[in-house]
């Protein structure tokens, strides 16, 4: 077996959302966010993607798994405890955006919210693990969806660079790294959760879209200032949602295609944060759509002298094009779509499984950008079996990551430069796309169900063992 040489000092950890582990959701005076409202199992998707979505809680109808998740907000002494144990030399985690700041767009922020993050970032020095921080996770303030009409309006980035300055006075000591918008290219498919608004019609989702999207933009430079002013030696990054695009076959058409999928869903969003500027190709997509946007005073030179110091981004699948597709062809699992990939298997929920895509996609950021990478999301959802004595013996998972690592590994000989790894959901947590608990990502097993059920008792699985020992050899042992 090849042995990989990983750098010294390299972020090994896990990665989480305070939407899916932490619960409380009416604790500590903390406000309604979008997660609160959307309610569990199969007909999430369908919710986030139905335009007459009220943003209302209908206990009698539906179970919201995000309002309790796993009670990382009572027990996160616990978890952390277990991360230690492992290892871990960082921990990813959001701060949910609404225990600062309620509704959004107060002028004083929750004490009780500010609090809480100061206990969570003291114990994770306690065991030396850095936090590294996602401002926005997929959890806008409801108030802001509701009374502002989500990221399409200006003012939101008023508030939202109130919210990162608060963010990097209170805990300029405490956490170095930090990271603006969670897989802020995948409101293409899901605007919902990070622009904070359902598409009405075909018509007008790429003006309202992409107007929203100037203005994350906007306030991501503008956090990225702040952070750099406030904290002289951290570093801030975009996190994105990478998913390399291959084409179908060797048909012109269809390469062709795949690149443009490529650009606009990959790219578009990277190319703004890191190179600072609107893309040369996302020109003739804005005539074409007839997107006019509206561009404030000083916005493109903002954006321009501050950009992000590394890429963070979550790499799950890759994705297969075709420009003309039959109805039996779709990528069922795969939520960015594509079509099917003959090479690849797929996992429980149909998402397909190309550890050799993680060095391509390694390879086209690095080429592209020459920044620090930083894989902030990869794992594997999965069902879990807990046997009589109580072990669960996950080797599937560990097979994946393995796989993925070893990936890493070649792309580290290639030349990319990477800071680090913090695999998805080092513990079980509501699944975003499914709100389910039984699609499991975790080296710590959760007793909790679908149905709400559970005692919420943490268990170590077979792979808690084996990525500790990955971590303790730097990657060495796999």
């Amino acid at each position: 077996m090849t042995t990989y040489q990983f750098p010294e000092g390299f972020l090994w950890g896990g990665a989480t959302a305070a939407n899916q582990i932490e619960g409380g959701y009416k604790e500590g005076n903390k406000g309604l966010n979008i997660a609160d409202v959307l309610p569990g199992g199969k007909e999430r998707l369908n919710k986030l993607l139905n335009p007459g979505f009220d943003f209302e809680i209908h206990p009698d109808q539906y179970y919201y798994p995000n309002h309790e998740a796993i009670d990382f907000y009572n027990r996160y002494k616990e978890d952390i405890a277990l991360f230690a144990e492992m290892g871990f030399k960082a921990f990813r985690m959001s701060i949910a955006w609404t225990r600062i700041f309620p509704n959004g767009d107060e002028l004083e922020p929750n004490e009780e919210g500010l609090a809480f993050y100061d206990r969570v970032f003291d114990e994770l020095r306690k065991y030396g693990i850095e936090p590294v921080v996602t401002i926005s996770h997929y959890e806008m303030p409801l108030h802001l969806v509701k009374q502002y009409g989500g990221w399409r309006n200006r003012e939101v980035v008023t508030f939202f660079e109130r919210y990162a300055k608060v963010l990097f006075n209170r805990y300029k000591n405490k956490a170095k790294y930090w990271m603006t918008f969670n897989e802020i290219n995948s409101s293409l498919k899901m605007p919902i959760q990070g622009l904070g608004f359902a598409i009405q019609n075909e018509e007008d989702k790429y003006q309202p879209t992409y107007q929203a999207y100037h203005h994350q933009f906007v306030a991501s430079a503008m956090a990225v200032k702040l952070c750099h002013e406030i904290i002289p030696d951290s570093k801030i990054g975009c996190m994105i949602l990478y998913a390399p695009v291959y084409s179908f076959d060797s048909n012109p058409k269809n390469v062709m295609y795949a690149l443009q999928e490529d650009q606009i869903f990959n790219y578009f969003c990277a190319d703004v944060q890191i190179r600072g500027e609107y893309p040369a190709f996302i020109k003739r997509y804005f005539n074409e759509h007839a997107i006019d946007l509206a561009i404030g005073e000083g916005d493109l030179e903002l954006l321009k002298e501050h950009t992000v110091d590394y890429v963070g981004f979550s790499y799950y699948m890759s994705r297969t094009e075709k420009k003309v597709k039959s109805d039996t062809e779709g990528a069922q699992g795969n939520i960015i779509g594509g079509v099917r990939n003959p090479f690849l298997k797929a996992s429980d929920w149909g998402w397909e499984i190309d550890p050799e895509g993680l060095r391509i996609s390694l390879n086209q950021l690095y080429d592209r950008y020459q920044k620090p990478l930083f894989i902030v999301e990869n794992g594997l959802g999965a069902y879990d079996k807990v046997e009589e004595d109580g072990s669960i013996h996950d080797d599937y998972r560990i097979d994946y990551l393995r796989e993925h690592i070893k990936a890493m590994g070649e792309a580290i000989e290639d030349g990319v430069e990477l800071m680090g790894y913090t695999s998805w959901g080092c513990i079980d947590m509501v699944s975003m796309s499914t709100g389910e608990f039984s699609k499991r990502y975790g080296y710590i097993y959760v007793d909790k169900h679908d149905d709400g059920s559970g005692t919420l008792e943490r268990k170590k699985k077979k792979s808690f063992y084996w990525y500790k020992d990955v971590i303790s050899t730097n990657g060495k042992q796999l």
